[in-house]
């Protein structure tokens, strides 16, 4: 059998693709590669080609690693292959995609957290400073 990244290239002519991750690495080390597959196979079937790969976790450097072939994602999306939601969310953080409204959502939620942390230790040191 062969590995989910070097793809199989076959498929049926009429069936419906779509980009998405297939989880490789260990537990609690994923490593993700994009994939074109037909819709109705599970992650673990023979793929049609990979696209991209995608390591969430980050590095010395603070960077989560992602390389994806543009010209093959434009020549699927060409064909009519659709594009799972987590991999549009990575494509719009990559300025393949517009930026995903979920994106914007998570963002405006991490910025809210911290003010109202940024606030809470204001408020603990004026309190600390009037005993």
């Amino acid at each position: 059998m062969l590995s989910p990244a070097s793809g199989t290239g076959q498929f049926f002519t009429k069936s419906v693709k779509i980009i998405r991750f297939v989880r490789q690495g260990c537990t609690n080390r994923p490593f993700f590669h994009i994939v074109v597959t037909e819709k109705r196979r599970d992650q673990f079937m023979p793929v049609i080609e990979q696209l991209g790969t995608y390591d969430p976790m980050p590095n010395q450097h603070n960077e989560k690693l992602v390389s994806l072939n543009y010209e093959r994602i434009r020549h699927w999306i060409g064909n009519g292959a659709t594009v799972s939601q987590p991999v549009e969310q990575l494509f719009g953080m990559s300025g393949f995609f517009p930026i995903h409204p979920t994106s914007y959502l998570a963002a405006w939620r991490n910025r809210r957290v911290l003010q109202e942390e940024a606030l809470k230790e204001a408020e603990d040191k004026s309190k600390d400073k009037t005993v």
